[in-house]
């Protein structure tokens, strides 16, 4: 058979049965704003995200990830590698308290860049790792971007002080699933705030969680993320801090409606338009009615 000059192909999909890649946890990061800054902070901000993930992970005790990273891609405003998922709850925490206390200490002497504040999306799946040309394609990788990318992690960021909040992290519903309801990492779920994320102008959308190391401004208020207020709901002060003590949610009334979810501390989480009533669902694990 004569050549055709292109590389060999391999079987089709659903045409045999093979093993699975590898599966990888997958870190992505990328600078807010960058394509709005000055040219002449471009190479600067490339070449220091990197620097400030590897100090944020040996600060964590994960040194040895940032040795061992697959498949990693420097993308110009930010910055995505794989690595062993056994290590997820703790990526989960305490790296991503160590990469805000990092950009704190940063930005508070910040010449050459001004202010650095990074988006996080965490995800998992199997992936190509077999050091070759290829590696780390597939879905799990392109959804990890597709995360970053997505409204309610850019809206939470937007929201919050640039004075405090450094960091805002978005988790997919497997991540969320194995690390942190499972209660492998420090983080309790009521830290986690549940989305829909969605692209614009991409036909993206999945369920994922957000985690703000330190809240700050309006991130209390679920107006921000695009949702109705709940008459109610607790709110926080400048500082991010929540009220003392979180006031009842209201008592159910007959009849259709959206299903509200009510997190200690956290506010309702509203799904839907209300029409006529709500159900709750009390998540605070204390025990409380």
């Amino acid at each position: 058979m004569p050549s055709t000059g292109l590389p060999p192909g391999g079987p089709a999909p659903w045409s045999i049965s093979r093993d699975l890649p590898p599966y990888r946890g997958i870190l992505a990061v990328d600078a807010k704003d960058f394509t709005g800054r000055p040219a002449v902070e471009h190479v600067t901000i490339t070449t220091l995200i990197p620097q400030l993930l590897r100090q944020a992970l040996e600060r964590a005790g994960l040194g040895q990830l940032w040795q061992d990273q697959r498949f990693a891609n420097n993308t110009g405003d930010g910055f995505v590698f794989g690595f062993d998922p056994t290590a997820l709850p703790r990526v989960i925490h305490p790296f991503l308290a160590e990469l805000q206390e990092l950009l704190t200490d940063y930005n508070i002497h910040a010449t050459a860049t001004g202010r650095l504040r990074l988006r996080v999306s965490l995800h998992v799946g199997p992936l190509p790792d077999a050091g070759a040309p290829g590696d780390g394609n597939g879905t799990p990788r392109n959804d990890t971007h597709r995360l970053l990318d997505s409204q309610p992690v850019k809206l939470m960021l937007a929201g919050s002080s640039e004075h405090t909040t450094h960091v805002a992290a978005i988790v997919s519903q497997r991540v969320f699933e194995d690390a942190v309801l499972s209660g492998y990492t420090r983080l309790h779920p009521d830290r986690f705030i549940e989305v829909a994320a969605t692209v614009q102008d991409k036909n993206f959308q999945q369920r994922a969680w957000l985690h703000v190391p330190a809240p700050s401004g309006s991130l209390y208020d679920r107006g921000l993320l695009g949702e109705q207020p709940v008459s109610g709901a607790p709110s926080a002060s400048d500082d991010g801090a929540a009220p003392a003590e979180a006031p009842r949610p209201p008592a159910a009334q007959p009849g259709t409606g959206s299903t509200i979810t009510y997190h200690h501390n956290r506010g309702f989480v509203s799904h839907g338009d209300v029409h006529g009533g709500q159900h709750q669902t009390n998540n605070y694990g204390d025990g409380t009615a």
